[in-house]
């Protein structure tokens, strides 16, 4: 018979190698051991907290069920670590975020398929306190294809150390061949998208054990991130479980992002290229590809993008009718969408991210097409329809053009620019900022924080009234050596209405 003495260093020892910090037990019996934040002793971070089982062998392609640490042996989880990422490439090819601003890849974590993590960053005087902070849940973007927790622009420690007022969540979610296989023989194609709100659900139910308030908590995208933030409105419309939205550069009228392979051709694509081509049956072929080691199917699918050849093969999310609509014009004219209200937001050079790349900028007109075409019009669309909704709606326009975020002149306001300034990472690469950068900086976060602890009136108690219509007001920030202003989208808008893109 085991000793309690043996018991007892038994259990001390699920905490072997895990760094003394701050500590939360979660409503499944988990306890997650936190740290205190290297370079800020007033945050503390939860990292790598593991929210969904294991997408792995049969799991692979399936649903996200919900964390059961008994099921894993696990009552202990050591989160004191950036986690990996879920698995994707980075393409070899130069474009602006690889060749010139890195940081918004992700970092040195790594990937993996074992990758459903939430991570929490915290005031560290709330932790285990009944505390009432605000919560905003990031949605990162990257195409439905990369992106993940461990992105350095996208680290928000240095926020909370400045606000000391809320709670920030983000997570992982499966993206590209994992999130979105588009295979005959997998039951629900959007799987990523379920992951993330299963991880809202996640937030929801153990939030309060980080000093969150489960009742106060927005979701917040950008890009991609955006698109699967209106997803989320659309498809939860009754159950929306937070208060309130933040888009960035994507609405669900950014249409070019979703997959049109209905004869699940991509897949089979690559099922003939790992050896599982030729089977009897979808179902054969998935089995076939659940067997597959997770890296020699990204790298096939990687060599192959890459090489240029044609047709290109692409996984995002699929019209399903549950997850995702085809017809959001529709819907809304329907108010088939939550009554919650949003802040909507774009930038002034979002295309030059996308136009073909050279070091000395693409063709203007080519890169404000493509502005134009992905970002401002469906944005403007999308506040239209939202105000025949009864929606309330606020509207932001970014227009900084700082050096250290933006290093090649030409860069300007490009899609994703201002996330360093809502996370306060803007200074950690390539010099210290500027005092417009950093005022501008302030007025976002705090702009956000105000929405989320209060998504009806807490914009209006900061003097930016919401949005009515066209020609409406619109928040710009840092337009003109101005760190907040505010004016129309005249230009843009009666554009985006004479070319029928509104």
């Amino acid at each position: 018979m085991m000793s309690i003495k043996a018991i007892s260093l038994g259990v001390a020892c699920l905490l072997c190698g895990v760094q003394a910090g701050p500590t939360v037990k979660l409503g499944n019996s988990m306890t997650v051991q936190g740290r205190t934040s290297p370079i800020a002793s007033s945050v503390a971070e939860f990292l790598g907290i593991p929210y969904a089982e294991p997408p792995v062998g049969e799991l692979r392609w399936e649903p996200p069920q919900p964390y059961d640490p008994k099921a894993q042996g696990r009552s202990v989880v050591n989160a004191t670590a950036l986690p990996p990422s879920c698995w994707q490439y980075i393409s070899v090819h130069p474009a602006m975020m690889r060749t010139d601003v890195p940081e918004f890849m992700i970092g040195k974590a790594g990937m993996s398929e074992d990758c459903l993590t939430t991570s929490v960053w915290v005031p560290t005087n709330a932790v285990s306190q009944t505390s009432d902070l605000p919560v905003i849940i990031w949605f990162y973007g990257g195409g439905f294809a990369t992106g993940g927790t461990d992105v350095p622009y996208q680290i928000p420690t240095k926020w909370i150390e400045r606000t000391q007022g809320h709670i920030v969540v983000s997570f992982n979610y499966r993206i590209n061949l994992f999130g979105y296989p588009d295979a005959a023989g997998v039951a629900e194609q959007n799987l990523g998208l379920m992951d993330q709100r299963l991880a809202v659900e996640w937030v929801r139910d153990n939030i309060k054990s980080f000093g969150g308030n489960p009742d106060r908590m927005v979701i917040w995208g950008q890009s991609a991130g955006s698109v699967a933030v209106d997803y989320y409105n659309f498809a939860f419309a009754d159950d929306p479980i937070v208060g309130g939205f933040i888009m960035n550069s994507g609405t669900a009228h950014l249409n070019q992002l979703m997959s049109s392979d209905v004869i699940h051709s991509n897949f089979t694509f690559v099922a003939e290229g790992m050896g599982c081509g030729n089977q009897p049956d979808a179902a054969s072929e998935l089995a076939c590809m659940k067997k597959v080691p997770a890296e020699k199917l990204e790298n096939f699918v990687a060599t192959y993008e890459d090489s240029g050849d044609s047709p290109s093969i692409t996984f995002a999310p699929m019209v399903d009718e549950k997850l995702v609509f085809r017809n959001y014009t529709e819907r809304a004219a329907l108010r088939a969408l939550s009554t919650l209200p949003a802040l909507i937001s774009h930038n002034v050079r979002e295309g030059y991210f996308i136009a073909p790349y050279s070091v000395d900028g693409p063709d203007p007109a080519i890169a404000d097409g493509l502005s134009k075409t992905y970002f401002w019009c469906p944005t403007f669309k999308t506040t239209k329809e939202r105000l025949a909704a009864g929606r309330i709606t606020h509207r932001a326009y970014y227009t900084g053009n700082f050096s250290n975020i933006s290093p090649r002149p030409w860069f300007g306001a490009w899609h994703g620019s201002d996330l360093p300034l809502a996370f306060g990472t803007h200074a950690d690469f390539r010099g210290n900022s500027t005092a417009l950068e950093y005022e501008t900086s302030h007025a976002i976060q705090d702009a956000y924080v105000a929405f989320a602890k209060d998504p009806i009136n807490g914009l209006n108690e900061l003097g930016w009234a919401a949005y009515t219509g066209a020609r409406g007001i619109v928040r710009a920030y840092a337009e003109n050596n101005t760190v907040v202003g505010y004016r129309s989208l005249d230009a843009i808008e009666s554009g985006c209405e004479a070319e029928g893109l509104a």
